[in-house]
């Protein structure tokens, strides 16, 4: 058996493939972008004064299909996974990941409308990147 015919027994792209990676991608444009937003939006809002909404604005209409994708993409990974297949505490940790990506849209949604309110306004953008770090660390561990 040559290795290449050994390799193609193992490596499959499928329907799941596709779904993976739509998560995958779903998931760095999420908190990815929410970083690089963070640094930014800042520096940009200071050296352009309101520019910074604007990028924000812009991010949001890419953040938020994205965090939809991320939500739909996962919900179709914990069906395409059969129950005998997972331990109480495998499904438990999946249920802490699935409140904590509630409580990071949560989070976001708070942020984005604040207004002036600027604690407000720190305060769910923080609760929104802790709460998506976190819930990205345990599907990694999933």
């Amino acid at each position: 058996m040559t290795a290449i015919s050994e390799v193609s027994r193992v490596v499959t792209f499928d329907l799941d493939t596709v779904r993976v990676v739509l998560h995958v991608l779903a998931v760095t444009v999420w908190i990815g972008g929410q970083i690089v937003v963070g640094a930014v939006v800042p520096v940009v809002g200071r050296a352009f004064p309101g520019s910074g909404k604007v990028a924000a604005k812009a991010f949001s209409r890419v953040a938020w299909p994205a965090f939809g994708i991320a939500v739909a993409t996962g919900l179709w990974g914990m069906l395409a996974i059969p129950s005998e297949e997972t331990s109480t505490g495998w499904s438990m940790l999946l249920g802490i990941k699935m409140l904590l990506v509630l409580i990071s849209g949560v989070g976001a949604l708070v942020h984005q409308n604040a207004g002036d309110n600027v604690a407000k306004r720190g305060a769910g953008a923080g609760v929104s990147l802790l709460c998506g770090l976190t819930a990205l660390l345990f599907g990694v561990m999933l």
